[in-house]
């Protein structure tokens, strides 16, 4: 199955709130998790915030990107997607979910959950992805 991690979900995972659930995620077979650039940028201009630099180091930081490229596919994004999507910033999410034919989108942004669906994407909580896959 294919999956998207949002940018939320690795900052929780930086900070440790999600750390056993993310690294399950990560190395279970059943899963490729997929990254483009904007995603990883949207990370890099996240974690580079004071709010988040007064409570993460940049050893932190750099096994962040270690874990994203060693369990990560990278995919360049084809073509822009079209939705009614709240926050348009989100849309190339929606654009990479097309790309690769993701399967999910694992998310904590209302913007995206509230769509439920894009095309063959399926759009979850966390808490929903974990009990769906028997977590």
């Amino acid at each position: 199955m294919r999956v998207i991690i949002d940018t939320n979900l690795w900052i929780s995972f930086l900070i440790g709130h999600q750390t056993q659930l993310v690294s399950k995620i990560l190395t279970d077979q059943r899963f490729d998790v997929y990254v483009c650039n904007r995603l990883i940028e949207e990370i890099r201009d996240v974690v580079s915030r004071g709010k988040i630099r007064k409570i993460v180091s940049d050893t932190d930081i750099n096994e962040l990107f270690s874990i994203i490229n060693a369990f990560c596919v990278e995919a360049v994004i084809l073509k822009e997607a079209k939705s009614n999507i709240r926050d348009p910033k989100d849309l190339y999410l929606l654009s990479l979910a097309e790309t690769i034919d993701a399967d999910y989108i694992i998310s904590g942004d209302l913007d995206l959950l509230d769509l439920h669906m894009h095309k063959q994407t399926r759009i979850l909580k966390l808490s929903e992805f974990k009990s769906m896959m028997l977590y």
